[in-house]
């Protein structure tokens, strides 16, 4: 599953989406290898625990890992409107 995911984030990244949210911490450890990213700015939290990653080398885009039980049910809500 994390291999078909991290696909998918890395079509969304190369198709100019400038934000991406993901659950699950083996799915957002292969989503950023895919990607690359090693080095983030650190954003505003969403929830405790979960900030806004900015990759340093790409500010413009907006990366989202959630894992385990941090946020809300209205997390994934508050996440969309960062």
């Amino acid at each position: 599953m994390e291999s078909l995911l991290s696909k998918l984030g890395a079509f969304a990244y190369k198709n100019a989406y400038n934000r991406l949210i993901v659950a699950g911490g083996e799915t957002s450890g292969a989503i950023t290898s895919a990607l690359n990213f090693t080095l983030f700015y650190i954003g505003k939290e969403i929830a405790p625990g979960v900030p806004t990653l900015i990759p340093t080398h790409q500010p413009n885009f907006h990366l989202i890992l959630k894992s385990g039980n941090f946020g809300n049910k209205e997390f994934f809500l508050e996440a969309l409107e960062e």
